[in-house]
């Protein structure tokens, strides 16, 4: 079988989760035709199958003729291998098209996640992102997997209703008006579920988006002593989520019961009425064994109609789920014929701050830390405020242009599961020389030299073997290496003792000298080695300067930095990594 495609590059402009199904199937739209296609084999060589049977009896064993019962015995083998070989045809077909639908909508949600960037956090939960990349693409595949099998079950309990209506006229009326009635008796008991199984999936996200901030910040807990609080908390709403699945499972109890119940009454009818004609003398013999075969056969078509109602449910629910996230934007929305960016790197200046940013400085910025978080997001374009790039406005420039010439890295340091070559180099297009020279320029080159693979070492999620200073300067080191026209860097060495960070200050100036680099920090040791320095008390730059003159002529200013130059000591006290010369990571992952 043929690979997966790959998701289209467009993210649909879908506001309903029953057109998202839709997209989901234009997209498959050959592998759906042809797994319709076999179910229909599949199940309609199963529904000739009593035909052939009733003909071998009325025209083979009644009159003792078996020429006719071997010639037809052959023909019910050879509708026998039909239904085999489409069967499996269409099982294949059926799991290609429920993983191709379940993969599709999370590279959507996954690709458009990353478009969002730093908005992503702030508008979504953790576990939400997560429940769509797992239950709820197989929900959605789930879907898929059953439309051969429903088209199947619908042209096999037609071509039942069109033979019963010339055997007898009683029997296929029946049906015909039968199985419509079953199939929306079946629709009306899925409304309650259909509730339920949404009150569901919201407190699942919630609990997993709750683990998953527990997991990242375990350390933490254990600190503060509030492992037993947690517990006590997750049990809470652990049970809520219990209830609620067990909300789910008594409605779909009620369907279970609703699926054997409607067509075994059926089955008893045409039972009944087949008897009775046999009793009567108006069917031969064939007729009422074929009657009583079709009474056996109609069961799975039903079943698979009640299977199908119940399976797209769920995906209705699971498909609004993926909507809630493709509908998000990371500004105020898509912006038609963007612009492409000029060549080098240019100002950039943020009309909410008042901040320019000369091309080529090293550019230090002192502000809160909340102020400076907004800052650098809006720098690098993660926001809608206006902020202009050689005169034109950020948000109408390339997005893709604008996330390879502008690199933004917050304050919190994330290395990627797998070798540590691959999280610092991802699109693994640096020699080892290039590594080691960015390694070195972050201060990092010990850590990787104590690693018993070097840059082959697997490391585990966020790199939890390393201390929290060793991460912060592997993740400067990978930030060096992308060399981006831009570079913005929240707080890179807050975790660092004071000679590291006086290293890492010389060094990346050096290494980036030409191009521009600006940094949020109020740390002396950064701000010596600044070309300019803006103030940004409250959001807006107060004075721009050398270091050295803001100390001068700025009281405000000044008590920043003595309060910053104060808690130097201490912070080198209790540094998370010892001087460069001595470093060396922990052995183990926490």
């Amino acid at each position: 079988m043929r690979p997966l495609p790959a998701a289209d590059p467009e993210i649909p402009d879908i506001r309903s989760a029953t057109r998202f199904l839709l997209w989901l199937a234009g997209r498959i739209t050959w592998p759906l035709t042809a797994a319709a296609v076999c179910g229909v084999l599949w199940l309609g060589s199963q529904a000739l199958m009593p035909v052939v049977i009733r003909q071998a009896i009325d025209e083979g064993l009644v009159p003792g003729d078996m020429n006719a019962v071997l010639a037809w015995s052959g023909v019910l083998l050879a509708i026998g291998l039909v239904s085999s070989v489409s069967g499996t045809v269409r099982r294949r077909l059926n799991v290609y098209n429920a993983l191709s639908a379940g993969f599709r909508t999370v590279q959507l949600v996954v690709g458009h996640a990353n478009t969002l960037g730093a908005a992503l956090e702030r508008r979504l939960d953790e576990g939400e992102l997560v429940s769509v990349g797992t239950s709820d693409m197989h929900t959605i595949g789930h879907a898929f997997d059953i439309v051969g099998r429903a088209v199947g079950a619908l042209v096999s309990v037609v071509l039942v209703a069109a033979i019963l209506l010339g055997q007898s006229p009683t029997l296929g009326a029946m049906l015909i008006v039968a199985v419509p009635a079953i199939v929306l008796t079946m629709g009306y008991t899925l409304r309650p579920l259909h509730r339920r199984q949404s009150a569901y999936r919201d407190l699942q996200g919630e609990l997993t988006t709750r683990l998953t901030n527990v997991v990242a910040g375990l350390r933490v807990l254990r600190g503060v002593g509030g492992e037993t609080s947690f517990a006590r908390s997750y049990r809470e709403r652990s049970q809520r989520v219990r209830d609620a699945g067990s909300r789910v499972a008594g409605a779909e109890a009620v369907i279970r019961g609703a699926q054997v119940l409607l067509p075994g009454l059926l089955v008893g009818a045409v039972t009944w009425i087949g008897a009775h004609a046999a009793l009567n003398g108006s069917v031969t013999p064939g007729e009422l064994v074929a009657f009583y075969a079709y009474a056996a056969f109609l069961v799975e078509p039903l079943g698979i109609f009640t299977e199908t109602a119940d399976r797209f449910a769920r995906a209705h629910v699971a498909a609004r789920r993926a909507i809630a996230v493709l509908r998000l934007y990371p500004n105020s929305g898509p912006h038609p014929a963007p612009r492409p960016m000029a060549p080098f790197a240019r100002e950039l200046a943020d009309e909410a701050s008042g901040l320019t940013v000369t091309p080529g400085t090293f550019h230090v910025v002192v502000a809160p830390p909340a102020e400076g978080m907004r800052l650098a997001d809006r720098l690098g374009g993660y926001t809608d405020a206006p902020v202009h790039y050689d005169g034109l406005p950020l948000s109408g420039l390339v997005p893709e242009e604008v996330r390879r010439r502008i690199l933004v890295v917050d304050n919190r340091p994330r290395l990627l599961r797998g070798p540590l070559r691959a999280s610092l180099d991802p699109h693994a297009a640096a020699a080892d020389a290039v590594i080691t020279t960015a390694l070195r320029v972050a201060a990092a080159e010990d850590v990787v030299e104590a690693l018993p693979d070097g840059l082959d070492t697997e490391i585990t999620a966020d790199g939890r073997r390393f201390s929290g200073g060793q991460r912060q300067r592997l993740v400067l080191a990978r930030a060096v290496l992308a060399d981006p026209d831009i570079l913005i860097l929240v707080d890179p060495t807050s975790a660092v003792d004071a000679h590291t960070e006086d290293v890492v200050a010389r060094r990346l100036r050096t290494a980036r000298a030409g191009r521009t680099t600006v940094l949020v920090s109020a740390s002396p040791l950064l701000l010596d080695h600044a070309e300019q320095v803006s103030f940004l008390p409250h959001g807006r730059v107060a004075a721009t300067g050398t270091h050295r003159d803001l100390l001068a002529r700025h009281a405000d200013y000044r008590l920043v930095i003595q309060r910053e130059a104060g808690e130097i000591p201490e912070r080198d006290a209790v540094a998370e990594d010892p001087p460069a010369t001595s470093l060396t990571p922990r052995g183990g992952d926490e």
